[in-house]
């Protein structure tokens, strides 16, 4: 079993307050669990209109597909015009055998 960690670092366009930057972030966590079997949550910033770090964490049989969902999700915030990615990281647990 692999399990990985994906931090992202948003900056979240045209917020005006705290309640719309948490309909945009629940949206987004919903995208997420729609297309990839994940879980996510914001991890810091949740006092700021603008900002947001998201945690992902994703489980798997094998470490390359684990990697592949990573970078899947990266790619598809990466398309959101109302969001900028302004940094992520990846972190691995080491493999858990039986």
């Amino acid at each position: 079993m692999y399990v990985g960690a994906l931090h992202i670092e948003l900056r979240i366009r045209g917020m005006r307050s705290l309640k719309e930057k948490r309909r945009v972030l629940k949206h987004l966590a919903a995208d997420i669990g729609s297309a990839h079997p994940v879980a996510v949550a914001e991890v810091d910033h949740q006092d700021l209109w603008q900002r947001a770090d998201l945690g992902v964490a994703v489980v798997s049989g094998s470490r390359g597909q684990v990697d592949r969902m990573l970078m899947s999700i990266t790619r598809d915030l990466d398309r959101r015009p109302e969001i900028e990615i302004l940094g992520t990281g990846r972190t691995y647990l080491p493999e858990v055998g039986e």
